[in-house]
């Protein structure tokens, strides 16, 4: 069952990110990890602990993170290179994070689709 149906994390979380992923006209995936994806590519998701990380060009990353007071993402003791950690004042304004979701699903259009595993 998709929307995070089964996420484990705060509830209020799961609210801010869905409302954020709707504006930019996406869907969210996976019940118990919420995210979104385009060609096979995550380009954004939702940590148990409430988190919100989006995947970003350099550039992009560049230019979010002088705008805006984030950090790397770090899931299992690894930073995930390419994503940026949204902070939670910008998760509320639906209509501006709805643009950054919107510029990462663009860019993550101009990356090569992932294969797809035959059965």
């Amino acid at each position: 069952m998709p929307r995070g149906s089964d996420y484990p994390g705060p509830s209020d979380a799961l609210e801010r990110y869905a409302a954020a992923v709707e504006e930019s006209g996406e869907m969210v995936k996976g019940a118990k990890n919420p995210y979104t994806s385009r060609n096979g590519h995550m380009f954004s998701f939702l940590a148990a602990d409430g988190t919100t990380a989006i995947r970003l060009s350099d550039e992009l990353a560049d230019e979010f993170l002088s705008a805006y007071e984030s950090g790397p993402v770090i899931q299992y003791g690894s930073v995930m290179r390419g994503y940026v950690s949204v902070p939670d004042d910008l998760l509320r304004s639906t209509t501006e994070i709805g643009s950054w979701f919107k510029r990462s699903y663009d860019w993550i259009g101009t990356l090569e689709p992932k294969a797809t595993k035959k059965k």
